[in-house]
């Protein structure tokens, strides 16, 4: 059965909720469903096509029980999570129309990705490149194409909560931003833009928090409309082989 807008138009969901949903999603079922939500014959999850689900309820069912008899199958989320995972796909619905470049080539992506948009400064693919930012392996299975572009163009619109820079100011003014590796109630560790590992202890610290925009430049003046379409195209044909 398909059914589109009337399924998403059950319930009141907050952007924390898609947000977390997100991650989940990404997480735990991109790898069959793809980032997309369109890799299972049948179902497209991004514009509310399903074979056995006519309302939330019956959705967020199928998210924890799975369908026996299927490649579905049973979940170990709460209902809660499960829920969140409902408004993420209500997101995915509501951006499906945005629209997208095309026609890039992977292989001229791979050469700018490596070279003129020194990407590799902050982000690792499989074995080359830095750990200073997330690793894009397999950002293919994980971010649908209209994200990727978001990203390269307006890298603030959007800046999931495992990919923040943290900072921290010294009580002697000394400042340090890279990746929270790890904070407790005393320390915080930090991977540095050198990607060296800095420790601090909180007593030293006069500042630490999460930076609210993202640490990534805009590829809106720095590539061409082909290039960028190129750039995309590589990073959709990582899959993580």
């Amino acid at each position: 059965m398909s059914v589109a807008g009337a399924l998403f138009a059950q319930h009141g969901y907050t952007p924390a909720d898609a947000e977390n949903g997100g991650r989940l999603y990404r997480t735990n079922c991109a790898a069959c469903h793809g980032p997309n939500g369109d890799g299972v014959p049948g179902v497209d999850l991004g514009h509310g096509k399903f074979k056995r689900a006519t309302s939330d309820e019956e959705i967020e069912a199928i998210i924890k029980n799975g369908i026996p008899g299927t490649g579905m199958p049973p979940s170990s989320f709460s209902e809660v999570q499960a829920g969140t995972i409902v408004a993420y796909l209500r997101s995915l619905a509501a951006s499906t129309n945005v629209a997208t470049v095309s026609g890039g080539d992977p292989g001229r992506g791979k050469e700018l990705f490596e070279g003129k948009g020194g990407c590799q400064s902050c982000h690792r693919v499989r074995t080359a490149g830095s750990r200073v930012g997330p690793d894009l392996t397999d950002i293919g299975m994980l971010r649908r194409t209209v994200d990727l572009q978001r990203s390269l163009l307006d890298p603030d619109a959007e800046v999931l909560a495992q990919n923040r820079y943290y900072r921290v100011v010294t009580k002697a003014g000394a400042t340090t931003t890279g990746r929270l590796l790890n904070e407790d109630t005393f320390s915080v560790q930090i991977l540095d833009s050198n990607e060296h590992l800095a420790s601090f202890k909180k007593s030293d610290l006069r500042e630490f928090s999460f930076l609210p925009k993202s640490p990534m430049p805009s590829y809106q003046d720095r590539l061409t409309s082909q290039e960028l379409a190129d750039v995309i195209a590589y990073l959709t044909s990582l899959k993580g082989l």
